[in-house]
């Protein structure tokens, strides 16, 4: 039966949720991921990181009414002997409000100023229970609690006494397991000893490898304790909403990027040296494809990379799309040619060359290398070359895109590790999964693609686009956001 509490009966107010558990469980961390905010607090590999309780808001992304009210706490330090203390010190025949409060009344009648006050009474029978008492404050003035719990941890006696203690504050307790993606979760001894306590509903939320399912569970699970959940439900429509748009919105920044690095075309002389123009394109390429992913770490709330170093880092990113290697990390083979035929492929202009040669869409399309009969041909028609990013390229740069838009979806704003690409590991030698890697065969590009290498208008790498090649682009780039959700 769902709890009833104050917050049922009052839907204007946001639901004030405390965040509760053992020191170094990771409750900041949950936070950081529910909160989309990587600067949220302080996380540590060690004891007692937060000691003070901090207050944040989730609000709705539309009207800004604010939903959640979110108390992050101090760790529970010493519950067992906080239980030692409360079953010395108070009436077992109080209920549990009052024998916290009564623990609350001693703190501050033996000195409420701060732990070293505490210390300073043991000859009082008191041990320092500052940080405890901070979060039983929290606890009573908040409508519902969420235990955290560190999955890798065996269930200890400890862990028992924080449970019984918070029992007593008389509000919902939902238990949510960190770090269950490590193979050393213990969720199954958990759930039995807490089944053992009467908690029947717990949720699984690792807050470094994020699951948006795992998230909307946490809201349904903690609205099936609730009288009255229009506020969670109201909640976990608007993230969704907004997660979905989220993610049509980092499609359409791969796909215009993708679109604007397709129709980039250099002309030179048929004479001239092609590679000193090769280089600077190349350059241009990696700057564009840098400000594509600074755009989606934005959008992702992981921020310039610059700035947030620490909490993501794109190690596996940063490597030269125009690398031999990484071309065949995704198992991408291209024809003989300069530099290996990963750089830039040499084509010519189809509307110079005309369609009656039947040559526009077989020479705009070279991956690398040069045709045994281009130079006579360029010479007697047009007497220039036109320089384009060649497939292969394309293929990886799409692919590194949405290998990189996958790992933003799936990481927590927790994590501190290397962000790294999750489906290329660079040993893999079958056949099969060589060409599953890549989004599509490198003679197959999407039609989009294929179009914008005969408008050097849409690009910005050329030589700026027009209102209406603007407007052309944004259609393309619409349609191939689509077919990049798909793939």
């Amino acid at each position: 039966m769902p709890w009833a509490n104050k917050s049922t009966t009052a839907s204007d107010e946001p639901l004030k949720l405390a965040v509760v558990g053992h020191t170094n469980t990771g409750k900041t961390s949950i936070l950081r991921t529910l909160l989309r905010d990587v600067y949220f607090g302080e996380v540590k590999n060690e004891a007692a990181t937060t000691r003070h309780v901090e207050r944040v808001q989730i609000s709705d992304s539309q009207t800004n009414e604010a939903l959640v009210t979110l108390y992050d706490t101090p760790g529970l330090e010493d519950a067992s002997g906080l239980m030692d203390w409360l079953e010395d010190n108070t009436a077992s025949r109080r209920d549990g409000i009052e024998r916290l409060q009564q623990f609350l009344a001693a703190d501050i009648s033996y000195g409420a100023t701060g732990a070293d006050s505490l210390e300073s009474n043991d000859a009082y029978g008191y041990n320092d229970y500052s940080q405890e008492a901070k979060v039983i404050r929290q606890l009573l003035a908040s409508d519902m609690a969420i235990y955290v719990v560190d999955a890798r941890e065996p269930v200890l006696g400890k862990y028992k006494d924080e449970l019984a203690i918070l029992s007593w504050a008389a509000i919902p307790v939902m238990a949510v397991f960190n770090f269950t993606d490590s193979q050393d979760a213990n969720i199954d001894a958990w759930q039995t000893m807490l089944a053992r306590r009467n908690l029947h509903i717990s949720t699984r939320f690792d807050s470094v490898a994020f699951e948006f399912s795992d998230e909307m569970v946490l809201w349904q699970n903690l609205a099936t304790m609730l009288t009255h959940s229009e506020t969670i439900e109201q909640l976990m429509q608007r993230r969704t909403e907004d997660w979905a748009q989220l993610y049509d919105e980092a499609n359409i920044i791969i796909a215009d990027f993708l679109l604007n690095v397709a129709a980039f075309v250099h002309e030179i002389s048929y004479g001239d040296d092609p590679m000193p123009v090769l280089q600077q394109m190349q350059e241009a390429v990696r700057q564009s494809e840098r400000a594509m992913q600074h755009k989606l770490l934005n959008s992702y709330k992981f921020y310039d990379n610059a700035v947030a170093a620490t909490p993501l880092e794109l190690q596996a990113y940063q490597q030269d799309p125009f690398d031999p290697e990484l071309l065949k990390s995704y198992g991408i083979r291209t024809t003989s040619g300069a530099a290996a035929g990963a750089l830039l492929g040499l084509g010519f202009d189809a509307a110079a060359l005309g369609t009656t040669l039947g040559l526009g869409a077989a020479l705009g399309g070279i991956a690398g290398g040069l045709l045994s009969n281009t130079g006579s041909i360029a010479d007697k028609l047009t007497g220039v070359k036109r320089l384009y990013i060649d497939p292969a390229t394309l293929t990886l740069l799409a692919t590194r895109a949405m290998d990189l838009l996958a790992a933003l979806r799936h990481r927590g704003h927790a994590a501190t590790d290397a962000t790294q690409m999750l489906y290329s590991d660079g040993n893999i030698n079958n056949e099969v999964k060589q060409e599953s890697m890549t989004l599509w065969p490198t003679h197959k590009l999407p039609s989009e693609l294929k179009k914008a290498r005969s408008k050097p208008q849409w690009s910005s790498l050329s030589s700026g686009k027009s209102e209406q090649a603007q407007s052309l682009r944004a259609d393309a780039s619409w349609s191939l956001s689509h077919k990049l959700e798909r793939l």
